[in-house]
This record gives C-alpha cells, structure tokens and sequence, in this order.
C-alpha cells in the first residue's frame, strides 16, 4: 500500500533521526512501531504523511505513485488519517463539530466558511458511533475524559475515508484500562475497513497484544521487523539498547500506584 525505498531524516546540525530504511506497508495491517524515547519511531511514522519530510530517498503510495509533487501530496494526506497523542481536539467546540474536521479535506477553502452539507453530518455521527460516542456528540470536548476526547480524535480521523490511519504513542497519556481500550478499537477498525493503520508504542506487552506486525527501531534504525511472537528477550534488548532504558522498564509501563494492564478485561 505504501512503499518507503531508502528514507533518511538528517535534522539542521547534523543530527541523524532516521538512517536509511526501506520499509513495506501492506494494506489492512495493524503495525506497531516500536522503541523507547528517542529510537526513531515518530519520524518515521510523520514521515509516511510527510510532516517531516524526509531528507532524502522516496515514497511511493498505491494509486498515486512517488509522492515527488504537491497534488499527489495532498491526496495522500487526505486519505491519511492522523491521532494524536494530546488528541489536539478544539475544547470549546462539540465532539461532533471536532470530527467534522476530518472532512475539510474534501471540500474548498472558501466551502469552510458555511456549515458542511447535512450529508457530512450523518458521516461524523456514523463515525462517534463507531467509537461508541454518539450520545456525547453535541458535547464539548472540554468535557470529556481523556479516553473520550482520544476516541473523538479517532472519529475525527475515521471521517477522512482513511486508506491509512497513523497514531503518533496514542496511549501515553491515558490509564491502562482506557489503553486496552482504545488500541482495541483502532485495530478492530482498522481490520473490517482494510485500513492500514501504523502505532508508535513504546510498551512490549502492547504491541505483542495488538500488532499484526513490530517494527523496532533503536537509533533511528530498524533492529527488527516480523511478528509479535518474534520479540524474543534478545530482540527486546536490541530494541531498548539505548543509554537510560531497559527491556525490564518497557515490559513494566505502568507507573507506581497505578495498575498493570490486565488484558483479560478488554474486548476486541
């Protein structure tokens, strides 16, 4: 679905964020990026809708070709839906008013002025329906909890008619419960619509849990690509190599005080 041929990432000052990789993306896959703080893996992951622009090798995308130009650009960003960590929703606004964002894509800057067409409308609450959310639709999203706000910013990438979904640590301010939660209906919505959807984790459990496919990165490069059942405790240590981090910290993500995920309690 999407093809990353030689991709580099050099920021102003030398400073190397992604060695060349070379990388497949197949279309419905549910793929977590994996590593600890600093390894790579929001670089790579911006640099599929390329808001970081990779410095250098080449992006091609199924139907669209190298992204090399500002039309095919576009496109691809249209189809690509982005969640964030800190949900980046506009608080004194509705739930549903925040997933209409998702739409803008499709229609002219001056159409934006004037409220979307009642046929958007039924596209945002299909889509708060789907994160479970309908009945919170015409409230702030101030008012939300931190799980709602982050299911919100699903609908809101769900709106886009999405091809690819990519969800930049999605969890990391969430508790664990709500964790279990929102990975679920990422991956679950990710396979009935054949999205491709790519996650950047830093916990092990995690992604042997969710992913179809881990992809780790240590030092901006890629240690190890294959299946959840591939993380053996050398692989693991490959991954979390770098200076200040262990694999004993990232198989134990839950801070004191606060509980363990207990995957038992959550349905896909």
């Amino acid at each position: 679905m999407i093809q990353l041929n030689d991709v580099h990432v050099t920021f102003p000052g030398g400073v190397t964020a992604l060695h060349p990789t070379t990388l497949h993306f197949r279309q419905g896959e549910f793929v977590v990026l994996l590593g600890a703080s600093g390894a790579g893996k929001s670089t790579l992951l911006r640099c599929l809708n390329q808001l970081t622009p990779p410095s250098g090798g080449s992006i091609t995308v199924e139907g669209l070709g190298r992204l090399d130009n500002r039309r095919g650009l576009h496109e691809h960003r249209k189809r690509t839906g982005m969640v964030f960590q800190q949900h980046q929703l506009i608080g004194r606004q509705t739930a549903l008013a925040n997933v209409l964002l998702g739409r803008i894509g499709y229609h002219p800057a001056w159409r934006t002025l004037f409220p979307l067409p009642l046929a958007e409308r039924r596209i945002a609450l299909e889509c708060l329906e789907r994160v479970g959310l309908l009945h919170k639709a015409l409230e702030r999203a101030d008012r939300l909890s931190g799980g709602q706000q982050q299911r919100v910013g699903i609908a809101r990438a769900l709106a886009q008619r999405p091809r690819l979904m990519l969800a930049d640590e999605p969890v990391a301010s969430l508790d664990p419960e709500t964790s279990l939660k929102v990975l679920a209906q990422l991956r679950r919505i990710g396979h009935e619509d054949g999205i491709t959807t790519v996650v950047s984790l830093h916990q092990v459990d995690l992604a042997q849990a969710y992913a179809d496919r881990v992809i780790g990165l240590a030092h901006g490069r890629v240690v190890f690509d294959g299946a959840p059942a591939g993380l053996t405790p050398a692989v693991q240590q490959a991954i979390y190599r770098q200076a200040g981090h262990s694999t004993a910290e990232a198989a134990a993500p839950a801070a004191p005080g606060r509980p363990a995920y207990n995957f038992a309690t959550i349905e896909d």
